[in-house]
């Protein structure tokens, strides 16, 4: 064994090798995480969007029931599969790959982005610290901390989330597993709370499911038009955006990194919870609050985590929003502390996840990021998508075409132009439909994806040809 591998088992995290037998993980642990990160406070930012969205009830219930099948789909068949095969991070294949310099690249997007995501669950965390401290929170529209009361609180929230993510995925597993089942009952009561007080203050008698639907139908999910501001959301757009608002962890790969401590790969199953349970669960319930508070006041379409927790469940809501968006954050900024380490694959991960966290800590003080969450999602995944493909295609089929995968690492290129090229025209072609053709971001990841996969295969076949020794 080399220095570096005795360093890498002492650490548990193995950042450049694989991942031992005896350290692979348990199916619960994958369910405890899922459910854990994507139960979460930032539900309570995406729910209200499609209130906001003018959904209708059926689109709305529809829509989320086929898009989370399909994300889990691909958490099962596409990511799982690869990561329990190769049992690397998402990093260090992408190096074998891509080759050095280009990984740098993609590494260097991907724990910013990762950090800007991160910041946003920091961000819905304090908004609960400043109900209970009533100090002054930040407004939609705005771009700056506005009181020093948020910063401090975004401090100590985002502190205390880079310490438990540095001390590595088991410990990031476990706080989830304690945390989650207690998350899902709260926001399970949100939901039944805010039926009651919608019955109570439209004095509807709900003696069947159809008296249910139909309260759904006229007073929650309406179907009507958009608030001011809003797009239009049909069944397309909410099915779509259920599958891809995580593109960049299944699709993109960036679960490769969790999934390779898993025993079996169907264990990418385990993503169920958090989809079912964060995605469609507290999804609903988050609409019903907001709905709510615009049945109450159509004027008050603030979209504010922490108050929206504690006007259903008081002390208990808002403990809810500060821990869901602690178990959203910590694996988030896990992941971007390996992008970052990977650049430096000798400096210490727990150094380079503490400062990572610190990163992420800053960018929750800018409300902005978490305020425009969901087109930011939107271009995360947009961005990172290409590579997903790369990583596919490069496991399942690159020997197809009497190629080599892994080429940058047998060839010692560190700059692989076949896939940097298939990453930087596929995210030309995707811009250009976006802003030219008129197609909304939801929509283009898709074709995207198969653009990436067929740009990779074509150069590498002229690329590889070229650099072939005689």
């Amino acid at each position: 064994m080399t220095e570096e591998q005795t360093q890498q088992s002492s650490s548990n995290e193995f950042e450049r090798q694989p991942v031992p037998q005896e350290h692979l993980l348990g199916f619960k642990s994958f369910i405890g995480m899922y459910a854990g990160e994507h139960c979460a406070g930032t539900e309570l930012m995406i729910g209200p969007l499609f209130v906001a969205a003018g959904v209708s009830a059926f689109d709305l219930i529809v829509g989320l029931l086929v898009g989370n099948a399909l994300a889990v789909l691909s958490w099962m068949f596409l990511c799982a599969p690869i990561a329990t095969r190769t049992r690397l991070t998402l990093y260090y294949q992408l190096e074998k790959i891509c080759g050095r310099n280009l990984v740098t690249l993609y590494n260097i997007a991907n724990g910013v982005m990762f950090c800007f995501l991160a910041g946003a669950m920091i961000t819905v965390s304090a908004t609960a610290v400043g109900v209970w401290f009533n100090f002054p929170m930040p407004g939609l529209n705005d771009l700056m901390p506005n009181s020093i009361g948020w910063v401090i609180a975004v401090l100590v929230v985002g502190g205390l989330i880079a310490v438990v993510a540095a001390y590595g995925y088991q410990t990031v597993a476990k706080f989830a597993n304690i945390a989650a089942p207690w998350m899902v009952l709260v926001f399970l009561v949100f939901g039944l709370i805010g039926l009651k007080q919608f019955i109570n203050a439209t004095g509807a008698e709900i003696n069947s499911f159809s008296d249910l639907w139909t309260l759904s139908k006229t007073q929650i999910w309406k179907g009507g038009a958009p608030l001011e501001g809003q797009v239009k959301f049909t069944i397309w757009h909410v099915a779509f955006f259920a599958w891809f608002c995580n593109m960049a962890m299944h699709v993109g790969m960036s679960d490769l990194s969790v999934f390779r401590f898993a025993k079996k790969s169907w264990y990418g199953l385990a993503s169920a919870t958090g989809m079912y349970v964060g995605h469609f669960m507290a999804w609903i319930s988050a609409s019903i609050l907001y709905a709510y508070q615009l049945h109450l006041n159509p004027a008050d379409t603030d979209v504010l985590p922490g108050p929206l927790a504690f006007r259903a469940a008081g002390l208990v809501g808002l403990l809810c929003v500060i821990i869901a968006g602690w178990t959203t954050a910590n694996p988030t900024i896990y992941r971007a502390g390996l992008a970052f380490q990977a650049l430096r694959p000798k400096a210490s991960r727990f150094t380079v996840t503490l400062i990572t966290g610190a990163i992420a800590t800053i960018a929750g003080m800018f409300p902005a990021i978490a305020m425009k969450l969901l087109g930011f999602v939107a271009i995360y995944g947009m961005l990172l998508m290409p590579m997903g493909a790369v990583v596919f295609v490069d496991f399942w089929l690159i020997k197809k075409f009497g190629l080599q995968s892994n080429y940058a690492e047998l060839s010692g290129k560190v700059f692989n132009w076949a896939a940097g090229l298939a990453w930087f025209l596929t995210l030309g072609v995707c811009v250009y439909f976006v802003k030219y053709a008129g197609i909304q971001i939801f929509f283009v990841s898709l074709p995207g994806w198969f653009v990436a996969a067929a740009l990779y295969i074509g150069i590498s076949i002229l690329y590889q040809k070229k650099l072939r020794p005689n």
